[in-house]
Formats: C-alpha cells, structure tokens, sequence
C-alpha cells in the first residue's frame, strides 16, 4: 500500500494561485489515499470546504467539486470523469503521487495540481509488472514537471533537466525507456506553458526521503 499525508492548505492555495472565477476539481482516492486518512471522501469533502472558505475571504468566485475515485492509478477510473475534468480549470489530486501522474498522462492537457506527499510504498505484494513512477520522496513537486516525477522516471534523476544526452525522446542510458525531461517539454508546450517553466531548483532535501531513515506519518483523527 502507499503511505502519504495531506499538503499543508497554503501550500495547495500557493499552486492554485490567486486566478478568478477558476472552476476547481478535487479528486480524492477510494484505496491508499482512504486507508491513510489524506484523500477519502471526508478529506475531500474538508478541502473543498477550505478552499471555499478562502475564495470567499478572497472575492475570488471559485466553483469547486469534490469526488472520488476507486483508484486514481487506474486510467479505467479515471476516465470515468473526464466530463468533470474538461469543464474544469484545474484538478487537486488527493490520490498518491502515481494517481497523480495517471491523472496527468490521461488528462495532459488539464494541470494536475498534487494534494498529498506521498511517503513510502507498502505491502501487500502480488504478481503482476509495475513501472515505478513515484519514489516517494516526501516532497511532491510534479505540478512544476507537468505530471511527471523526474526523480522516479529520470534515469539520472535529474530534477533540472534535460541531461542534453537524449535521442529522439529517449534516454541515453536506457535507448528503450522514454525520456522524462522530453515527455515534461512536450507536454508543456502542447498547453503552451513552456514560458513557465521555473527557475532551476535548490537541492532536494533528502531527509524527507527514505535516505532519512524509516518514516512515521501520523494521520490527523
């Protein structure tokens, strides 16, 4: 199972931005994201209430929907709501940091906004082939990497990117794996964001990650 926690409010504010009249869409997580307290049903229910609340303070006129998902990782779920997403202008994954990156690959041309730090990756095991897409570490910054984690998918891990090695889309270390800083440019420029790619990261605080020892995440009651 995956473990994560809630964002701070501010923090979800601070992505959201200070835009008007912006229709918001949270999307919460019937699996892990339940089972961890940070994005059932209740906690979305709160999130829309809060966000609420601060575009009333605000006089911004916010129209928000919460709903939840079986499983956010799951593109036979989520496009169950592709109706909700398209007449939406921004979308608040309350599911792990993979749902969030599969709401993205479903929905590339809508900004996932990531409502939860995902915190580590739990039994139970079973048979089956996964692609590790998130690495868990504690810090989620996809909203700034179009959906993408470049920790996880980067072969370098590079979280200023690209390496400039890439061929045709592909990284130079593995010519069959994608590569993870050509997928963040395309779909950028296919929403015409490229001019707002941010200034080069600082140095990720590691202690958040697994390179921290083993992590506790006490959910709130």
């Amino acid at each position: 199972m995956i473990i994560g926690e809630q964002k701070p409010i501010q923090e979800i504010i601070s992505s959201l931005g200070d835009r008007e009249g912006i229709r918001i869409l949270v999307v919460g997580c019937d699996s892990c994201m339940t089972v961890s307290l940070a994005g059932g049903k209740e906690e979305v229910r709160d999130l829309v209430h809060d966000l609420s609340a601060h575009s009333r303070r605000e006089k911004l006129g916010w129209s928000i929907k919460g709903l939840t998902l079986k499983r956010q990782c799951e593109k036979k779920f989520t496009k169950e709501i592709a109706a909700d997403v398209r007449n939406s202008d921004a979308v608040v994954s309350l599911g792990c940091g993979v749902g969030a990156q599969s709401m993205s690959e479903t929905f590339p041309e809508r900004r996932i906004i990531p409502g939860i730090n995902t915190s580590n990756m739990g039994a139970p095991e079973k048979k089956g082939v996964f692609k590790e897409k998130c690495m868990g570490c504690g810090k989620c910054t996809i909203d700034t990497t179009a959906g993408i984690c470049t920790l996880a998918r980067c072969a370098k891990g590079l979280q200023n990117g690209p390496c400039g090695g890439s061929v045709n889309g592909k990284c130079e270390l593995y010519p069959e794996t994608d590569c993870a800083w050509y997928q963040v440019y395309t779909i950028l420029e296919g929403r015409g964001e490229l001019p707002e790619i941010p200034e080069p990261v600082p140095p990720k605080d590691w202690s958040r990650s697994h390179s921290g020892g083993v992590r506790t995440v006490k959910s709130k009651e």
